[in-house]
């Protein structure tokens, strides 16, 4: 009989250490979809870090290319009012010009007002 009895037993051991082993399998594979679930949401938080670091930066681009735009219209508004000035200026140059030349003629053709022929190259201001 001890053959019989020893053949149970081994039969219980064998059983026993399928059970453990399945065990210890369903023990790592929890742990393993664990450590799935924390690596996939490590990632999840560095996409969604990365997202918001380029959001920030697109919205610094475009608050640079709106301070860039305000100062060039600033640039050309200053110019246009230079450019005004100096055309203004060589306008009253002219006209003071015309002026002078056409008193030139009036006395070069004797058409001159008596009280202008004292000084031929005056210029009206």
């Amino acid at each position: 009989m001890a053959s019989h009895d020893q053949s149970y037993r081994a039969g219980e051991t064998k059983g026993r250490a399928e059970e453990k082993t399945g065990e210890m399998m369903d023990t790592a594979r929890d742990k393993a979809e664990a450590t799935k679930d924390q690596a996939g949401s490590h990632l999840s938080d560095k996409a969604e870090a990365a997202k918001h670091k380029a959001s920030e930066a697109a919205e610094a681009t475009k608050e640079k290319a709106s301070e860039m735009s305000r100062s060039a219209h600033e640039t050309t508004e200053a110019g246009k009012e230079r450019t005004a000035g100096v055309l203004h200026g060589t306008g009253e140059k002219i006209k003071g010009m015309a002026e002078g030349t056409k008193e030139s003629v009036k006395h070069a053709f004797g058409m001159a007002d008596p009280g202008d022929e004292a000084d031929p190259d005056r210029r009206a201001d």
